[in-house]
């Protein structure tokens, strides 16, 4: 694969993103390269292209791989191991959105799950089990909700985002139709 400018301020960019997003710099130029890239790529054509060390990008396919973010591919006649990433980015966006969630949500659902369950020893602890209910309720149902999101094919969740504040709006109307309380939207 060739890059050009425009590639490789991409490639670049997202380098610089990885940290933010829980990945280093290395991971993320590999994944923005496999994103980018029409074909799949083999680890010395990564080496290649981003001029990092044929290790790096061993370790770094596992890191992908173990977030399942890239395929592993097999070519006829060939001894490489090939790789790519997947060609919806609505697939891309819903598998990170499940591997957050096995590694951060989960963890953190578990954790208030527990502490709920302990007898507060006293009026501190007692209002403090109750925000951490809150956040154990609020946290369950946008898990929830995420996963019926990930339900939805690639057209309908195109739809669902491009409706935007509209959403609001409808739920305002159902109000009206139904004479139901007013909840916020905001």
């Amino acid at each position: 694969m060739t890059l050009t400018p425009m590639i490789q301020s991409c490639i670049l960019h997202f380098g610089e993103m990885g940290s933010r997003w829980g990945i280093n710099r290395t991971v993320g130029q590999m994944y923005a390269l496999l994103v980018l890239s029409k074909e799949p790529l083999c680890a010395d054509d990564m080496t290649e292209a981003l001029g990092i060390s044929r290790s790096n990008v061993s370790m770094g396919l596992k890191e992908l791989m173990s977030w399942e973010l890239v395929k592993l591919q097999h070519r006829p006649g060939e001894r490489k191991e090939f790789y790519s990433a997947p060609g919806d980015v609505w697939d891309i966006a819903k598998t990170l959105i499940e591997q957050r969630r096995k590694r951060e949500i989960d963890p953190t659902l578990s954790t208030l799950r527990n502490l709920l369950i302990e007898q507060p020893a006293n009026a501190e602890e007692e209002y403090a089990q109750q925000r951490m209910r809150e956040m154990h309720e609020l946290i369950e149902m946008i898990t929830l909700w995420t996963q019926e999101i990930q339900r939805l094919d690639s057209a309908n969740l195109g739809k669902l985002l491009k409706l935007g504040s509209s959403i609001g709006k409808v739920l305002d109307m159902k109000d009206r139709l139904l004479g139901g309380k007013k909840e916020s939207t905001k």
